[in-house]
């Protein structure tokens, strides 16, 4: 290393600056040159009001803000330093042949793409393709060396040009793991370069993934595997705190037998109806070996919702101002400002109660405040209370059973429709939804409820192998901000997955990030018309049977009728102030559904994704005809009328068909599942398609022979362009 550490005395003082090359202010395209249609967007940033163009950063637009700009312009981006570019991905089979994404699990294959059209004068050139665990801005300067994570060194490859396809190259990453091993961390990071000058070091010329504070990629263990901590012994108590009765005061807490662990972060786990505090054990086991303080308690759900929301509130109190009392071991190493509040079925339903209750201040936390509980989750939570139980703008978690015969997602019983907990949040949610499993899977000894097709059951080790990877993927996130998990919470199964799962398990997953991310094209809550969207954007389409409504089944059977174009739909409740709603409709031929952007709104560039969400319509003729996985095509069209088509297909993300559980009305298929697409805009402009992201007049939705499934009938919500 010191090679490394005499050049970089040498680049301490331009290094820094290098890296953050691709962050030239002016370049507003993000091109890579300064030209013409860089001022054509900060002209339409100024006139729409927008503050990127606020380049003198007073807060305000004004004249000074085009001579900052003029400025910038003329003197040009910084030249000579390694170029930032994103060359990490999932390869495809197909267009756009690599995707973009950031996380990889142990056993599972990255690819390094090269665009020719962006770069010609690299192809058919010997490159070194490094894997380098990942750095800061700072520790490049300090050490601009380049040292590859893997045993086997840096990777020699030639991209040779051509079509787009031809330069997608897979990674030799399978000892990437290896550093892992004896580690606490569940992901390590990497940064890749393409040592373009061939001199070892991050230097002029070379591309890089990762640039800055930035991590490329990341590499993750089995989420289902026990961590490396051993757990000390179970303390298992009473306690006495006021409101709590005596016959519902135990906890349970499960914890690393590490003492040189600080600052742990917090799981809080409450049982449902008939169920017992001892029951989790297996959750506490595994989250205390990944290095997390968890306590079980006994819940108060015989009287019903509020007396469980009660005992929950003030045992969350109890424990969090007093664990080093409870719990000796653990005094001074508990962080009581990172928690999960997790809750089952009554108990599930009483975490939301108890959100409530401490909004609207029927109860005053003496040791927490809700920031301290960064997510809440709730397998399978009844809807007792109705309208009352609200999670409002916290960030929540909804773990579902298909086959759940308790909370079932019956339409004649709002009571037992789950989902309803997810449509009310006014912050980010997710859901993930497992086919197979029933109510009690998830918790040891309770009776067994499978209400489903026999050969679907997968039993409780499953279900739960399950649950504790979800649940450690948003500890992970949210809990010690580690962004590599959030693609653990929304990727579909098909490209994510922890080999501990079995891969004839379906689980799908939803995602929403929060009204306040990204720019909402239609989320059909403020504009109740067919044909304009929530952001303005006019809708047209050539599907059949479109309607636009409540999310609401408004019968009490899953039977398919003309008359309930909502069937199958358990997201809202019958009551007046519910207002969750979303489009749905069908096609047997080719047919679309569109949005044409309000102008100043058709500036695309600086969104990273596309996200939809989709779920198929149970028991409808058009389903039935088919019962397999649905896709589609998505395309964008820009002013100029150049337009390019993605196949969700592609990525290997489908929308599932309805779990085939029969009841309720004549035919199968049980409550519809919505589940999250996204793909990224880049991916439009694989290999030189001429697409101007600048200037995206039309977000297509295209179905039918030659864009997908023949047929299908669909529900359709949250339509938006994330970060």
């Amino acid at each position: 290393m010191m090679r490394s550490r005499v050049l970089a005395a040498v680049a301490a003082l331009t290094l820094a600056w290098q890296v953050h090359a691709a962050e030239c202010r002016a370049d507003l395209d993000g091109d890579g040159s300064l030209t013409l249609f860089d001022f054509l967007s900060f002209q339409n940033l100024f006139a729409a009001g927008d503050l990127r163009a606020d380049f003198d950063g007073d807060g305000a637009l004004t004249l000074f803000d085009f001579l900052v700009f003029q400025n910038e312009f003329a003197l040009g981006c910084p030249a000579g330093g390694p170029v930032s570019v994103e060359l990490v991905g999932r390869a495809l089979a197909s267009f756009p042949h690599m995707e973009v994404v950031g996380t990889f699990v142990t056993g599972s294959t990255a690819s390094v793409a090269l665009d020719p059209a962006r770069f010609p004068d690299l192809m058919g050139r010997p490159l070194d393709v490094y894997v380098v665990r990942t750095r800061s801005a700072a520790e490049w300067v300090a050490d601009p060396e380049l040292v590859d994570a893997r045993l086997s060194g840096p990777q020699s490859m030639i991209f040779p040009g051509g079509g787009f396809s031809a330069n997608v190259i897979a990674l030799s990453a399978s000892p990437l793991l290896a550093p892992l091993a004896s580690e606490a961390r569940v992901a390590a990071g990497y940064d890749l370069v393409i040592d373009v000058d061939g001199d070892g070091m991050l230097s002029a010329g070379d591309l890089i993934d990762g640039a800055g504070d930035a991590t490329g990629f990341w590499y993750a263990k089995d989420l289902t595997r026990p961590g490396p901590f051993a757990r000390a012994p179970s303390a298992d108590y009473a306690i006495s705190w006021p409101g709590l009765p005596t016959t519902r005061n135990r906890q349970l807490v499960v914890y690393p037998a590490d003492t040189t662990l600080t600052n742990m972060p917090v799981v809080i786990i409450a049982h449902g109806n008939g169920h017992q505090y001892t029951w989790y054990d297996y959750v506490q086991q595994h989250m205390a070996s990944h290095g997390y303080v968890v306590m079980s308690h006994q819940n108060d759900t015989i009287p019903g919702i509020e007396a469980a929301s009660d005992s929950m509130v003030r045992h969350a109190d109890a424990f969090l101002g007093n664990y080093g009392t409870f719990v000796p071991a653990l005094a001074g190493r508990v962080d009581t400002s990172r928690v999960m509040w997790i809750g089952h079925s009554r108990g599930g339903e009483g975490v939301v109660r108890a959100t409530s209750k401490i909004v609207d201040g029927i109860y005053v936390p003496q040791n927490y405040s809700l920031d301290d509980f960064k997510v809440t989750s709730s397998i399978a939570p009844t809807v007792w209370l109705g309208t009352l139980s609200q999670i409002h703008d916290q960030n929540y978690h909804l773990l579902f059973g298909s086959a759940d015969g308790d909370v079932c997602g019956c339409p004649d019983r709002n009571d037992r429709q789950s989902f309803q907990l997810y449509e009310r949040g006014t912050g980010p949610k997710q859901v993930t939804h497992v086919h197979g499993a029933d109510h009690n899977d998830f918790n040891c000894c309770g009776f067994r409820d499978f209400t489903g097709p026999p050969e679907t059951a997968i039993g409780r080790p499953e279900a739960q192998r399950i649950a504790n990877d979800t649940w450690l993927a948003l500890a992970e996130r949210y809990l010690k901000d580690q962004p590599w998990a959030e693609e653990f919470i929304w990727r579909h199964q098909r490209t994510l997955q922890s080999p501990g799962i079995a891969s004839t398990s379906t689980i799908t997953r939803e995602h929403n990030p929060g009204p306040a991310v990204g720019y909402v094209i239609d989320d059909y809550q403020s504009e109740p018309s067919a044909v304009v969207a929530s952001s303005g954007a006019v809708v047209s389409f050539t599907v059949n049977n479109l309607t636009e409504g409540k999310l609401d089944d408004n019968n009490a059977d899953f039977t398919w009728v003309a008359t309930d174009p909502m069937n199958g739909m358990t997201r809202a409740s019958s009551a007046a102030s519910d207002t969750t709603a979303g489009v749905v409709f069908d096609w047997n031929a080719e047919a679309f559904y569109q949005f044409t952007l309000p102008a100043g709104s058709r500036d695309l560039s600086s969104f990273g994704s596309l996200s939809v969400r989709v779920a198929q319509g149970t028991r409808h003729p058009l389903t039935i005809a088919s019962l397999d996985p649905l896709h589609f095509t998505i395309e964008l069209v820009d002013g100029a009328g150049r337009s390019s088509a993605v196949a969700t297909t592609d990525y290997g993300m489908v929308v599932r068909d309805p779990y085939q559980r029969t009841g309720y009305g004549t035919g199968a298929g049980w409550q519809n599942e919505f589940e999250t697409i996204r793909v990224r805009l880049i991916d439009f402009t694989r290999g030189g398609r001429e697409l101007d992201l600048q200037d995206v007049l039309r977000v297509r939705l295209r179905f039918g022979p030659g864009f997908g499934s023949p047929q299908g009938r669909i529900g359709l919500d949250d339509v938006r362009l994330l970060p």
